[in-house]
């Protein structure tokens, strides 16, 4: 549940206040359905676990003329607190497992400093590059005419393309792509 935590957590913190609804809607218009295979469902439960936790705050909204009755969320400090952990974890770790999680996290890497989102991209590159080194051997052990070491050959083509991305990435945070937490709005 760490990405939808992340994703669900992140798209109540961007509305400041947002039913269900809106939630789900921004999220869907991601395609997280797709890539994180975030249904609805899974959006209106982590929202009520959330807000059980304590890191969401649940408001009960009446019916109006704006629209039926509802509960709206607000993100609470232990819940800023728990999204820069998910943020910052999914940006800065390798996992090849649950792509999901990087995904997600570059949803929302502007709500980091430059700084920090910098220092994240570092770690992710110095995780991939463990990734590649404890791959490599393997490949070398296997006998050639054993179809295996295609398998190994794609993780080793793996971790060398999301090395030159994460690369490319840093290269335009340094150039000052992106207009990120610190800077003005």
């Amino acid at each position: 549940m760490s990405t939808t935590r992340l994703l669900v957590l992140g798209g109540v913190r961007r509305f400041g206040r947002a039913h269900g609804y809106e939630v789900r809607r921004e999220l869907m218009s991601w395609g997280s359905d797709e890539w994180a295979h975030v249904n609805p469902g899974s959006i209106y439960h982590a929202l009520r676990q959330l807000a059980k936790e304590g890191l969401l705050r649940a408001h009960d909204v009446e019916e109006s003329d704006a629209g039926p009755p509802h509960t709206d969320y607000e993100i609470t400090e232990e819940g800023r607190a728990e999204f820069l952990r998910l943020l910052r974890c999914a940006i800065a770790t390798v996992d090849v497992r649950h792509p999901e999680m990087l995904t997600a996290g570059l949803g929302f890497l502007t709500e980091l400093t430059r700084a920090e989102a910098l220092r994240l991209l570092r770690e992710r590159l110095d995780g991939l590059a463990a990734w590649r080194a404890s791959i490599a051997p393997l490949q070398d052990q296997q006998d050639p005419a054993d179809h295996l070491r295609e398998l190994l050959g794609w993780w080793i083509h793996s971790a060398e393309s999301a090395t030159a991305w994460t690369e490319g990435l840093i290269g335009r945070l340094e150039s000052g792509a992106y207009r990120m937490a610190e800077d003005p709005r």
